[in-house]
């Protein structure tokens, strides 16, 4: 069976709507031979990373940069993983207060040199998530899932 592995940070009512949104995609019904795990930021280690098929990631956009959870995990996994996993899909989400663009330019610097294949677009959302922000994170976490499927 395929492996998701969801790795977030979620300290905010708005990232928590994302990430369940996610979540809920990733366990379409329709969605099949596909495990989904999920694992916060600063818990989810190499051997989790190692264990999956494919990784979604999802942080806030802090001070302009990724969260430092997220940072962290990246730190963490970097290198122990930087051989194994390259070529894998990945997609991720990120969450804003008014802009996002050091937390993506962040993000896709680390996944370059990590090698991950990108399987979906990014969303980003600036501000209250609104219901087409929601179902963007849906769709993110149900492609992915569904790009897993064997």
């Amino acid at each position: 069976m395929a492996t998701l592995l969801i790795v977030h940070h979620t300290p905010s009512p708005h990232c928590q709507a994302m990430f369940e949104a996610v979540v809920a995609g990733a366990n379409d019904p329709e969605i099949e031979g596909v495990r989904v795990v999920r694992r916060a930021a600063l818990a989810a280690t190499a051997a989790d990373v190692l264990a999956a098929d494919g990784y979604l990631l999802g942080t806030p956009a802090n001070l302009g940069y990724m969260s430092g959870a997220l940072k962290h995990f990246f730190d963490q996994i970097y290198y122990p993983c930087l051989d194994t996993t390259q070529g894998r899909p990945f997609g991720y989400y990120v969450h804003g207060g008014n802009d996002v663009t050091g937390a993506v330019r962040g993000i896709e610097s680390v996944v370059k040199g990590l090698g991950w294949r990108r399987a979906a677009e990014a969303v980003t959302v600036t501000g209250e998530p609104d219901k087409a922000g929601v179902e963007a994170c849906r769709e993110l976490g149900a492609s992915l899932a569904a790009g897993l499927m064997d």
